[in-house]
């Protein structure tokens, strides 16, 4: 994929911060109603190829960058193709002013799998609700574990409707179980809340079956570091995403928790392996050989029409 430096990104805010709208351009609060507002605004963008013409207002000066590389919103980045997303999932953390979207596209031609983090919290001038930057997360047919028809499959089979208000955890608490997972790759003594019914989606990858007895405790690579995490942190829905760079060759990595009275149900990654087919660990097509489980069949669980938003 082209990762150049291109950079209208000066342009491109000034004529949004132009066509802002009046409440907006006040400075509105950073509330849910305006950040799932992003959430539509960046569906369309994607759907269409184009951030200036559908997303509003923009600081001075907006970045956008994938895999942690600065990158272009007009060309060369994934944004600037239209993209016709197959599903997508979204949380809002109101406290940051953030947005993440997991978006699933499987044209054959192009598939893709993305985990977004929108920064909504303005910046010099502006107020909260205006968008300040992006990052995004690629995941592609040579990236880790990558099916994008197979992630489809297993996340719209997910629940992640709104836990009721008397049942959510902090924001103190959901990192801290987000933590504890991603501590575990480093130090094996760490007690993880481990919740039952859980299943992890491993790029395509599925550890569930369906069935209540369903683990997520089925282990984790050895001493690899989770270093320089960024979270959103959505408690309406016990979600956290953490963006981080992953192992000694600092991979650019989502992971992404649903978390349940303070146990964790759901676990995603996102992984973009850089050059190296499958992260190093060979062609996938290889490890489906010997590895037929990976893709437990739950056509007994009924599709969500729509996913959460």
């Amino acid at each position: 994929m082209n990762r150049n430096l291109i950079g209208a990104l000066g342009a491109l805010a000034a004529v949004a911060t132009a066509t802002a709208t009046p409440a907006f351009a006040q400075g509105a609060g950073c509330t849910r109603e305006r950040l799932k507002e992003v959430a539509e605004q960046y569906r369309a963008a994607q759907r269409e190829g184009s951030v200036i013409m559908n997303m509003r207002p923009m600081g001075e000066w907006v970045s956008y960058y994938e895999n942690f590389e600065l990158s272009s919103m007009t060309f060369g980045g994934v944004i600037a193709t239209p993209q016709k997303v197959d599903w997508d999932r979204s949380f809002y953390d109101t406290t940051q002013c953030q947005v993440y979207v997991e978006s699933i596209i499987t044209n054959p031609e192009k598939p893709y799998v993305l985990a977004s983090l929108i920064r909504a919290g303005g910046g010099p001038g502006s107020g909260p609700g205006t968008i300040g930057g992006f990052d995004v997360i690629v995941s592609e047919p040579h990236d880790w574990l990558f099916d994008a028809s197979k992630t489809l499959y297993y996340a719209q089979r997910e629940d992640w409707t709104d836990i009721p208000e008397a049942q959510r955890n902090t924001r103190q608490e959901l990192q801290a179980a987000a933590d504890a997972y991603l501590n575990l790759f480093k130090d094996k003594s760490v007690q993880v809340p481990w919740g039952t019914p859980c299943a992890r989606l491993e790029g395509s990858a599925y550890t569930g079956k369906g069935q209540p007895t369903d683990s997520c405790e089925v282990g984790v690579p050895e001493n690899v570091e989770m270093a320089d995490r960024r979270y959103l942190i959505d408690p309406v829905v016990g979600a956290v995403a953490v963006f981080l760079r992953m192992g000694q060759n600092a991979r650019a990595d989502a992971h992404v928790f649903r978390i349940e009275s303070g146990k964790i149900r759901y676990v995603h990654t996102v992984t973009n392996c850089g050059e190296q087919e499958n992260c190093g660990f060979g062609p996938f097509k290889d490890m489906l050989a010997r590895n037929p489980n990976f893709y437990p069949n739950l056509d007994h669980i009924p599709v969500v029409t729509r996913p959460q938003k």
